[in-house]
């Protein structure tokens, strides 16, 4: 189902949704936690951030595909978005910010589409400015942004890869780090939290170590009301937080290098 198709919603027998609140039932479109992003899938990618539909996502702001043109682009990236979480509640703390949530497995792309559309209907001028794509952002990150066009990117609670032969499928690295920083505009945040001591450590000394990226001071920690949803947004966080368990958090800005 394309975003701009319209679900029945007044289908009461739907045992898809739930009856209290018309949203999809989670059940329904559980997968496994992770794929392999090394694996290849088929699914459409855009040939340049120029062939992304605009309109397909965000038929509130851009009414035909013609609009594509219109000046305002995708802002926030969230890498991995599960459920998502964290991209319905940005997007009323942010309702005039395009962003989108990149997510490998196909079923639970398909609940957050479902998800978002429900949002809509009940909510009418809400939720226009989110969207998800079924994608691997390991791949195709150039496919989908410009340079210098996101302000933040997130990546909450990723595929520890525990195995060290298997690091090379870690979402943050120093190579991939380099394609983040080219699509993140300068003074751009990237967001990482994780209950894995051992990632919490790597995916710090990754941004650590990076010659375009420094770590935001606590004064600007506290000041950031994204950084509050980081724990507590997803499904992951929140179990994490039920659980009593620790969390690992690296926040960084995109610099301009130094010559």
């Amino acid at each position: 189902m394309q975003l701009d198709e319209k679900p029945q919603s007044g289908d009461e027998s739907n045992p898809y949704l739930s009856k209290s609140t018309r949203l999809p039932r989670k059940r329904f479109y559980r997968a496994r936690a992770h794929s392999n992003p090394l694996s290849d899938s088929h699914f459409p990618v855009p040939i340049s951030p120029h062939h992304v539909n605009h309109s397909l996502h965000y038929p509130h702001f851009f009414p035909n595909s013609n609009s594509d043109s219109d000046s305002r682009k995708i802002e926030f990236a969230d890498i991995g978005c599960g459920f998502g979480g964290l991209l319905i509640s940005l997007a009323t703390l942010f309702p005039n910010t395009l962003m989108i949530g990149m997510e490998l497995r196909d079923k639970v792309t398909e609940y957050v589409k479902e998800r978002i559309l429900a949002l809509r209907i009940s909510n009418p001028t809400q939720y226009q400015n989110v969207s998800v794509v079924r994608t691997n952002s390991m791949k195709y990150i150039p496919n989908y942004f410009q340079k210098s066009q996101l302000s933040k990117m997130f990546f909450l609670f990723p595929d520890p890869h525990f195995k060290e032969k298997n690091h090379r499928r870690r979402v943050i690295s120093p190579f991939l780090l380099d394609e983040y920083a080219y699509v993140i505009k300068d003074g751009g945040i990237i967001y990482t939290i994780t209950d894995v001591e051992e990632l919490g450590e790597w995916m710090k000394s990754c941004l650590e170590n990076h010659p375009l990226f420094e770590g935001l001071s606590d004064e600007e920690l506290e000041a950031d009301p994204v950084v509050k949803l980081l724990s507590c947004a997803t499904e992951e966080g929140q179990k994490v937080e039920r659980n009593g368990g620790q969390t690992f958090r690296a926040v960084y800005r995109r610099i301009v290098p130094t010559v």
